[in-house]
């Protein structure tokens, strides 16, 4: 065998091994994010992290490692994904007639993904790349964060079934139908444009054929450089953004105007979960302490609502691949199916 054919031998061993130890960093190093940030800001700097102060400076450290993390990876996994099937067939096999079981689809996956707002944007950003209608990649922003297994065992565990199953009802007709209507709206043009190309060595590649093994890796290396130097100054700005505002809200303002005597308690309670910023998780306490001063179960599903499906830094995060055109219309049409819900739940319950 001569030295060329050796070479060529050894290059995909090369190259797994490679891929291997890279995935082994990734997941080394993204469960031990917060352990490390626990140890150096809790034990080193000695800040309180149950302080306000303390917790905004950990959520910054922390989930600016953490998107970064996803970023990286679903992007480069996307994007290999993605080199075995051209723009124009993904498009072909998800769109059209088959939209609105792909938004059903869509919705599903999201419900089984359960990332905050700002985490389900690195997803985001990989479905529409690989040419995911956009209204179907909307549902699954809207349900990711909406609807997960810890918002369901706790709502389950504060509210009872009832509630339970009505939120998580309202939040899959939510993220089906918004995702729906924004497909039906074709604004893939307020799209930025380098989220739709796939690129190898710096030029928009249009075929799949011929493509080796390599090829792919580099495919994914080179996207995953490319977005996250367009859109790291949006990450740094909105994570920055939801810590100064993590763990903030207003008790008192919240149950002095929107209680169950102001008729629009419900758009009050969607007008000030949107700047708030925190999972399902983090902002089901609250929600309980307002409940035991008597605010209506569907004020208080829509203010939910609100928050973890169209946080503030969630959009300064998606302004750097969409158009505000286009973040105003998701914000819009999603914020009348919220207040809507609002409405129904407590009509009914």
């Amino acid at each position: 065998m001569s030295v060329a054919e050796r070479l060529r031998a050894r290059t995909p061993v090369r190259r797994w091994v490679g891929l291997g130890v890279a995935a082994a960093l990734w997941v080394g190093l993204y469960r031990a994010n917060r352990p490390l940030w626990d140890w150096l800001l809790g034990d080193v700097v000695g800040l309180d992290l149950e302080s306000r102060l303390g917790s905004g400076v950990h959520f910054f450290f922390y989930d600016s490692v953490k998107i970064a993390l996803l970023l990286v990876g679903i992007i480069f996994l996307v994007t290999v994904l993605r080199s075995f099937m051209s723009v124009e067939r993904t498009r072909a096999l998800l769109g059209g007639r088959r939209e609105g079981l792909g938004n059903v689809m869509a919705a599903g996956l999201g419900v089984v993904t359960p990332f905050c707002s700002c985490s389900a944007v690195p997803a985001f950003i990989g479905f529409v790349a690989a040419g995911v209608p956009l209204g179907v990649t909307m549902s699954f922003l809207i349900a990711s964060p909406l609807i997960n297994e810890v918002a369901i065992a706790l709502l389950f565990g504060l509210f009872g079934l009832g509630p339970t199953l009505m939120y998580v009802g309202a939040g899959l007709v939510i993220a089906v139908v918004a995702g729906f209507v924004l497909g039906r709206l074709r604004m893939e043009r307020w799209v930025e444009p380098f989220v739709f190309e796939t690129r190898l060595g710096g030029k928009v590649v249009d075929s799949t054929v011929g493509l080796t093994w390599d090829d792919r890796i580099q495919m994914g290396v080179e996207e995953v450089a490319t977005i996250l130097r367009k859109i790291w100054p949006f990450l740094l700005v909105g994570i920055g953004l939801g810590a100064v505002i993590h763990g903030w809200a207003p008790e008192d303002f919240f149950a002095t105007y929107a209680g169950a005597d102001n008729p629009l308690a419900v758009l009050v309670a969607v007008a000030i979960g949107v700047p708030l910023y925190s999972n399902a998780a983090g902002v089901l306490p609250l929600v309980d302490a307002l409940y035991d001063k008597g605010l209506p179960m569907g004020t208080l599903l829509a203010f939910m609502m609100a928050v973890v499906a169209l946080s503030l830094p969630e959009l300064i995060l998606l302004r750097r691949v969409l158009a505000p055109r286009l973040i105003a219309t998701f914000v819009g049409v999603v914020a009348a199916g919220i207040v809507a819900v609002g409405y129904l739940f407590n009509a009914v319950l």
